[in-house]
């Protein structure tokens, strides 16, 4: 029968014979090239694939590091962005106080989707994470200063009772010159 024909069964509509009954040497006749080696993937050497291990380890080591600390660039950012918004009320300055409040949040709260690639017997995640929380801590707390400088936040206890008076504003002004 030819390699490859469809052979009419009893049982079966179709069927293929792909048994190998030529007189070709096959692949398998044929020696390996020097330096080729038909070894399985069970059959490696376990130095190397020991040090692809720890290979991958410090490699994901070091990005979660530089996830971790990815917060103090945007962190330096929001706080010149803050400083160039002013200390008025108005759209930009509250756009940018709000923005610098979400985005801390919204890194909070996905900690560990952030590091989920990152995960891995052999890696320590455990400052990294730390790093992580603090430095966005600290852009939630630069935030929430934004709001107090802008006089946003309740502080005095005339913010919450209506009956009571507000409290007397102090202003100090300094340098200049005195006119007589």
């Amino acid at each position: 029968m030819d390699k490859g024909k469809a052979v009419m069964g009893a049982g079966r509509r179709w069927a293929v014979d792909f048994s190998d009954q030529s007189t070709v040497p096959s692949s398998r006749d044929i020696l390996d090239p020097p330096g080729f080696s038909r070894a399985s993937p069970e059959q490696d050497d376990s130095a190397t694939s020991r040090q692809k291990k720890d290979a991958e380890a410090t490699w994901k080591l070091q990005k979660a590091w530089e996830v971790a600390q990815s917060p103090f660039k945007n962190l330096m950012m929001m706080g010149f962005m803050m400083w160039m918004a002013g200390n008025t009320v108005h759209l930009f300055s509250i756009g940018i106080t709000f923005s610098a409040l979400w985005q801390p949040l919204s890194a909070l709260q996905s900690v560990g989707k952030i590091f989920e690639p990152f995960k891995d017997n052999k890696v320590e995640l455990l400052m990294p994470k730390l790093v992580f929380l603090a430095l966005n801590l600290g852009g939630l707390a630069l935030g929430i200063w934004k709001l107090n400088t802008l006089g946003l936040l309740p502080t005095h206890a005339s913010d919450w009772v209506s009956s009571l008076p507000p409290p007397q504003e102090v202003e100090h002004s300094g340098g200049g010159f005195a006119f007589h």
